[in-house]
């Protein structure tokens, strides 16, 4: 045989050999992702489910709007007028997506939308997101009194800090008030039905990831890059994946990855309790903040101030444990 095409043949071989060890690693990653990845969606929609439909019902029998009128005098401190509680009361029990659809329906202007915004991406979806945190390895109490009170210490502060006039508002759209139960359920079942397929879809994906990344040695090089910012903000390095997850998916679709993590005892509950009070008050810094720069929020009033007061959370938790 001709050298130079018995060398070819060796090279298209040794590809070849490099090819089906690659997609035998990927396979493996697939295959060990999928059974930890349904456990823990069908959790997450025994959640979510249930207290979707319980909200819905809430807001169709009015429940909800009589809490925010109960709760009108304390929004008016931080410059927000009384019907601005209705969008809290729905981001904090649902997600931004409904809280949007809220401000859709009333007279709002840029600077109480940017300021809702802000208490939103810090106190939305508590139920689940603090679920999850507490199978993490933090008190849920804490999780909800951090959320809680710091969403109210940033609206504060930016109440003070914003300028007076950032243009007007969506406008009203009014909300179909009165529609027929059955008419409401139905809708509430399609978006359902789509949630249970994004959470099943997401989470597996995620998880596929997480292995993928483990297996080539990439969680190792993210956490190089990200280790001189995880100091300053006062996190473990071995918080640097999940830190990671928690800032692009969130806390409801990063849950497979952090869960196991810990379970596994990958990452201690003391470092997944700091990562805790850092992405409690910043995490999903892309979904939900596209979502409200599409309604005109200005994406670096929504995120700076609560990395800011992450970073402080985190210090202070650090320095809370350190005195004990």
């Amino acid at each position: 045989m001709n050298p130079a095409r018995k060398h070819k043949s060796n090279g298209t071989r040794v590809a070849s050999s490099k090819a089906i060890l690659l997609l035998q690693r990927i396979g493996g990653c697939v295959k060990d992702a999928i059974a930890p990845a349904t456990k823990t969606a069908i959790w997450l929609l025994k959640i979510t489910i249930p207290i979707s439909l319980a909200v819905t019902l809430l807001q169709h029998f009015g429940v909800l709007n009589v809490v925010s009128e109960w709760l009108s005098p304390a929004f008016g401190v931080i410059g927000l007028r009384g019907e601005a509680a209705l969008v809290y009361l729905t981001a904090a029990f649902l997600n931004i997506y409904s809280a949007i659809a809220v401000i859709s329906s009333l007279p709002l202007n840029m600077r109480e939308i940017t300021i809702l915004a802000v208490m939103c991406l810090i106190a939305h979806n508590l139920i689940v997101e603090t679920t999850v945190q507490k199978r993490t390895g933090s008190k849920a109490w804490h999780i909800v009194l951090l959320r809680v009170g710091m969403s109210i210490v940033a609206a504060a502060g930016l109440n003070l800090l914003l300028p007076g006039d950032l243009g007007a508002g969506l406008g009203s759209k009014a909300l179909m008030h009165g529609a027929p139960l059955q008419d409401v359920l139905a809708s509430w079942g399609l978006s359902a039905l789509y949630l249970c397929l994004k959470i099943i879809t997401l989470v597996t994906l995620l998880m596929i990831l997480q292995r993928i990344l483990k297996e080539f040695g990439i969680i190792q090089i993210l956490s190089n890059i990200f280790k001189p910012l995880l100091k300053i903000m006062g996190l473990p390095e071995s918080t640097s994946f999940l830190w990671i997850v928690a800032n692009t998916l969130g806390l409801a679709y990063g849950s497979a990855v952090m869960v196991e993590e810990v379970e596994a005892g990958k990452l201690s509950r003391s470092d997944a309790d700091l990562l805790n009070f850092h992405i409690a008050i910043s995490h999903s810094n892309l979904e939900d903040l596209l979502l409200f720069a599409a309604i005109g929020v200005s994406i670096w009033w929504m995120l700076i101030p609560r990395i800011l007061i992450a970073i402080a959370a985190v210090w202070g938790r650090r320095f809370a444990v350190a005195g004990n």
